[in-house]
């Protein structure tokens, strides 16, 4: 490899780490502020209805979750039909490869995170905390196993709105952040809340 293209290589790699490294406050503190009130809604929850060490709606998979739609706003996971439909359809597949084979957990686990991958990919739904929601619905403990499909409707469904409602809000406090931020679809939500913003002004 010639020396000037290892140079530019050099560069480049040396700009993308001082990009990455870069100190925000402000997109920390919106960051912080969305994830904490989001799991922090989620958390209060499990405090009112439900006690002991089993934890219903504080599913894994909501945190990473958090991680994108609060701290990488921008990315194509982080989107809201990637964000509900990952989840719900991973819930779906995960229960559901619960009741073919409930108790051989080595087919079951990689069963469940494979097809739901296969299935937020054929929907455009892909969504990486997905895998995780899938998982735990044939990993967990009885409590939540014996949901059944109840657990796509709540902890999943419940936490994921709660998560969504809480990012619009926090990810559009400020002019640097808005979410969502793909589709016409998302452009048309953003046109509304500018002219609803605008008659309360």
């Amino acid at each position: 490899m010639p020396v000037p293209n290892i140079k530019r290589g050099y560069r480049k790699t040396r700009y993308i780490l001082y990009k990455e490294t870069l100190i925000d406050f402000k997109e920390h503190f919106w960051s912080f502020l969305g994830s904490f009130v989001g799991i922090g809604i989620l958390a209060y929850l499990e405090s009112i209805h439900f006690g002991g060490s089993d934890l219903v709606y504080l599913i894994g998979s909501f945190g990473a979750s958090s991680v994108l739609i609060y701290g990488i706003i921008q990315s194509p996971f982080s989107q809201p039909r990637n964000l509900i439909g990952g989840h719900l359809i991973s819930a779906i597949i995960g229960v559901s490869v619960n009741k073919l084979v409930p108790d051989i957990v080595w087919i079951a686990a990689p069963l469940a995170v494979s097809l739901s991958i296969i299935f937020m990919q054929i929907t455009k739904t892909l969504h990486p905390p997905g895998g995780a929601t899938a998982l735990i619905a044939v990993t967990a403990s009885p409590q939540i196993k014996n949901l059944g499909y109840m657990y796509v409707l709540s902890p999943v469904l419940v936490g994921v709105l709660i998560l969504f409602v809480t990012a619009l809000i926090f990810n559009n406090m400020t002019s640097s952040r808005i979410y969502p931020s793909h589709s016409t679809y998302h452009k048309h939500y953003h046109k509304i809340r500018k002219r609803l913003s605008r008659k309360r002004s």
